[in-house]
């Protein structure tokens, strides 16, 4: 029966579950063996087998109890005359035996890879990197969406030259894009599992917050507000920065925590940059961090929020194609000195 379960049993049956079917039925007719070979003095422990779903500590004390029944026909001198050791042996082991079988019933699943439900999805494999992981079904939306990041970087061109007659264009040009974040937000994680429902908040979220700077940011440029149009850009900036990040479009993951521990026992002097405080970086100046955990990194000034909080966003020197946007504390941002390449927007060429 066994031969015949392995050869015409359901193929649909996975390795691991066939194996472990395969190892109980062997320990149970091996047990069975041994069993009927034992004296007739003891009597079959059936209350092992009566529920797969018991503990293995409890079946084996039922099968250890067992061993101290005395049957019916037995006096307390011919008892002890009947059982031997190779009794005691093989009733212990088919008891042991029998508590192995339904233990391996019981682990079948759990010796899986047992992933919180929170962390899987319709794939399987979603959630258990280091960051959110979409869908694979987004028929190019990821590029559309990237391709956002060249809008940005030649509307900052622009609005650092103040060529205000081009910046006007550009609201109405991100506006067209509103359709593609909201496929890409619907489309990415498309599930009902409490981190996808959470990732699309998220995303809406980014999403109104970067609209509504969208349109104080046509405002400025109405008015021909630069400094409104600088904090503007900077929180449309922001909000893109993070929809990318929580929307699993990054390029790389950085999973240091702090750059700082790589700078101890290296002098601040060996960091060439004005002081902060006596001569503050601006915007359009190139920074560099000289505190926090992106220490050491390089990139411009796009923006200094007026509301007293003495924060700035910088937007750092690409890499891997992503230009990540931080909001740091005025001090934190050094201007750098000597001679530097431009940043790299003002070489992205002229179109028309």
């Amino acid at each position: 029966s066994v031969s015949i379960l392995l050869m015409h049993g359901d193929r649909s049956i996975k390795p691991r579950k066939m194996i472990a079917i395969t190892c109980r039925l062997i320990i149970v007719l091996l047990c069975l063996c041994l069993h009927r070979n034992q004296s007739a003095a003891f009597q079959q422990p059936s209350a092992l087998v009566a529920s797969s779903s018991r503990s293995t500590s409890r079946d084996v004390s039922v099968s250890a109890a067992r061993l101290d029944e005395q049957p019916d026909n037995c006096n307390d001198d011919g008892c002890n005359n009947n059982i031997s050791r190779r009794d005691i042996f093989s009733r212990s082991f088919y008891s042991v035996g029998i508590a192995l079988a339904a233990s391996i019933n019981n682990a079948e699943t759990g010796n899986a890879l047992d992933l919180p439900n929170f962390l899987l999805s319709s794939e399987g494999d979603r959630g258990v990197k280091g960051m959110p992981v979409p869908s694979k079904k987004l028929g190019g939306l990821s590029n559309k969406i990237r391709s956002v990041s060249k809008i940005m970087d030649e509307l900052q061109r622009d609005l650092m030259q103040e060529r205000w007659d081009i910046v006007e264009g550009y609201p109405t040009q991100l506006r067209s894009y509103v359709p593609v974040f909201t496929a890409y937000t619907d489309s990415a994680f498309p599930t009902d599992i409490p981190t996808d429902k959470g990732l699309r908040v998220a995303l809406r979220y980014e999403v109104g917050r970067f609209f509504a700077s969208l349109e104080r940011f046509r405002e400025a440029t109405n008015r021909k507000s630069l400094d409104e149009a600088y904090v503007a850009y900077s929180d449309m900036s922001l909000h893109f920065d993070r929809y990318l990040r929580v929307g699993g479009l990054y390029t790389f993951y950085d999973d240091n925590v702090s750059l700082e521990p790589y700078f101890k026992g290296v002098a601040d002097t060996s960091l060439i940059y004005a002081d902060p405080k006596k001569d503050p970086a601006l915007v359009r100046d190139l920074i560099v961090l000289i505190k926090g955990p992106e220490k050491g990194r390089t990139g411009i000034m796009i923006g200094i929020y007026p509301d007293g909080s003495n924060t700035c966003a910088v937007k750092l020197d690409r890499y891997r194609g992503i230009r990540e946007i931080k909001v740091v504390p005025q001090s934190w941002a050094a201007k750098r000195l000597g001679e530097q390449d431009p940043d790299d927007v003002f070489l992205i060429p002229q179109s028309g």
